[in-house]
C-alpha cells in the first residue's frame, strides 16, 4: 500500500525542515511531496536540500490548490496531509494518524493538538475541524469538487463530505504538537488580518459549495 505525504508550504523556511525530518524517517511513507505555493523565501530550496519531490506553483494559490497539485502527482492509496509550520512533529504522531486508515478502521483521521501550547490547544477545542493534520483515503480527496477553490476551507469541506457520505472518521490526539500561529509569523496586526482572511475564506467556501 503506497502512502504519500503531501505538505503544502507558503514561506515556511523556519519550520519546514523540522516537519520533513520525521516524515522521511517514517518507513510507512513511500513518497514525500512538498508543494511550494509561490513562496518568496527559502522554502523551495530547503525542500530541494532534503531530497523530497518538489512542486512549485508560480504564485500563491491557496492551500486547496496546493493540496490538489500534490494529490495529482501521486497515485498513492493513502494521502497524509501535514502543515509545514508544525513544531514538535514526531514519527509517533505520523503513525498515529496513519494507523486507523491503514487498518481499514477509518476513511480519514483528523489530528487534535493536546498538551502543547495553550493557544493552539484552545483553538483545537473551539474548531477541531480546522486541523490540517490528516490521513485520508485517496478516493475521498479526489471526490471533492473544485478542490483548488477551497483555499483554507479544505479541511472543513473534507470533514463535511465525510460526514455527509457516512465515511468513518477517527479523531487522533497529537500530544505536545503545536504550530506557529499567524500572529507569530507576521506580527500581531498583520497576523490578525491574515487570520480574519482565513476565516472569511472558510465561510465563503461553506456558503458557496455544495457537497455532492
Amino acid at each position: 500500500m503506497k502512502i504519500t505525504a503531501v505538505i503544502p508550504a507558503y514561506n515556511e523556511e523556519k519550520t519546514l525542515r523540522g516537519v520533513l525530518e520525521p516524515v522521511m524517517q517514517c518507513d510507512e511513507i513511500s513518497q514525500v511531496i512538498v508543494v511550494n505555493d509561490g513562496s518568496t523565501d527559502r522554502t523551495a530550496e530547503i525542500a530541494g536540500e532534503m531530497g523530497v519531490d518538489l512542486i512549485t506553483l508560480p504564485y500563491n494559490q491557496g492551500k486547496g490548490a496546493a493540496v490538489k497539485a500534490g494529490v495529482a502527482a501521486t497515485q498513492a492509496e493513502i494521502i497524509l496531509l501535514l502543515d509545514a509550520d508544525l513544531v514538535g512533529l514526531t514519527t509517533d504522531h505520523i503513525r498515529a494518524l496513519l494507523s486507523p486508515v491503514i487498518k481499514g478502521e477509518a476513511m480519514m483521521t483528523v489530528g487534535v493538538f493536546t498538551e502543547g501550547r495553550i493557544s493552539t490547544d484552545i483553538s483545537q477545542q473551539v474548531a477541531p475541524v480546522l486541523n490540517g493534520q490528516r490521513a485520508v483515503r485517496r478516493e475521498l480527496v479526489v471526490a471533492l469538487p473544485d478542490l483548488d477553490q477551497t483555499k483554507y476551507g479544505i479541511e472543513v469541506v473534507l470533514t463535511r463530505y465525510a460526514r455527509t457520505h457516512h465515511c468513518k472518521v477517527v479523531w487522533v490526539p497529537l500530544p505536545k504538537l503545536t504550530q506557529v500561529m499567524k500572529e507569530e509569523k507576521l506580527g500581531f496586526y498583520q497576523g490578525f488580518r491574515a487570520r480574519m482572511r482565513m476565516y472569511w475564506q472558510i465561510i465563503k467556501v461553506l456558503v458557496a459549495t455544495k457537497t455532492p
